[in-house]
């Protein structure tokens, strides 16, 4: 089954009301204390915890989607349940992250979003729907048709000034043993190119994909490892639609697509990722990043 066009702004619409609904729940429970589960031992500290409010997302969504599912044979995935493997039969399937960013959401920073994709089964997001219950932003984009912002066709505005480039980054990134070269290189590329590196490290990965395209020029990326970690799957496959439908770049670091429907593994820490504000910065990145790679690979 092929989705046409008005197939996937019809499905979009329920994204988005799936990801408001999350997002006005989150909204009610981002005061008062939140208990926080571990539901794994395994990856980062924040891959490993989950509130009570991520799993009542979880359900929120899944309660606005379950008609698409019957009605167009799609399949789901989503952080807060087992992958039941349904991805790799039907020819679509949801990926959901019901709140990303958890840790930000635990301490009450900003950072936190619902994500939600439509994917295909070779992997190409069809849709994107992030929503930020902290600022009432919505982002989202459907393949063919373009990206918006809060719901209007999102035009970047060019930068006011290019003496900065940004460095959005997963604060995960200060634990790996590359971090310190990675630093310096992006430092020395920036003044080359006459900037001076700012850095932000608050986000979930959603949300800092998104802000790649709000603080251009601008980078986030993670490098390869051997072990599981680096991202998953609904980290991603939102704001990989996002950024394909408003001209920026969103590769791994070796500069091929995703793979949004990997078979061996949710996670994407095989290859890397990479999301820059443009082509150019994005391919000064990718040698940059195959650098360190080559030197120093864990």
């Amino acid at each position: 089954m092929r989705l046409e066009t008005e197939d996937l702004v019809y499905l979009c619409e329920f994204a988005i009301e799936a990801a408001r609904a999350a997002g006005k729940h989150i909204a009610e429970n981002s005061v008062g204390d939140v208990q926080v589960n571990r539901k794994s031992d395994q990856g980062t500290y924040a891959s490993q915890v989950v509130t009570e409010v991520d799993l009542e997302c979880d359900k929120i969504i899944l309660g606005h989607l379950q008609s698409t599912i019957e009605k167009f044979d799609l399949g789901l995935l989503t952080e807060e349940t087992e992958d039941r493997g349904d991805r790799l039969e039907k020819d679509y399937f949801w990926c959901v992250d019901p709140l990303d960013g958890t840790l930000p959401f635990i301490e009450k920073t900003h950072g936190y979003s619902v994500s939600i994709a439509l994917v295909s089964k070779s992997g190409e997001p069809q849709i994107g729907v992030i929503y930020d219950p902290k600022e009432a932003l919505l982002y989202h984009a459907i393949a063919g048709v373009g990206a918006f912002k809060n719901e209007d066709m999102w035009l970047l505005e060019p930068p006011q000034s290019s003496k900065t480039l940004t460095w959005i980054m997963d604060r995960s990134l200060l634990d790996d043993p590359r971090f310190g070269m990675l630093q310096k290189e992006l430092e020395s590329y920036a003044e080359k190119k006459g900037q001076e590196l700012k850095t932000i490290q608050i986000g979930g990965g959603a949300l800092n994909a998104c802000w790649v395209l709000e603080c251009a020029p601008a980078c986030y990326l993670k490098l390869p490892k051997k072990s599981n970690g680096g991202g998953s799957l609904w980290d991603y496959s939102a704001s990989a639609c996002i950024h394909e439908w408003m001209d920026g770049s969103v590769t791994d670091i070796f500069g091929g697509a995703l793979e949004l429907n990997r078979k061996e593994s949710t996670y994407l820490n095989h290859r890397g990722v990479l999301y820059s504000s443009d082509t150019a910065l994005a391919k000064d990145l990718m040698e940059l990043c195959q650098r360190i790679h080559n030197t120093h690979s864990v």
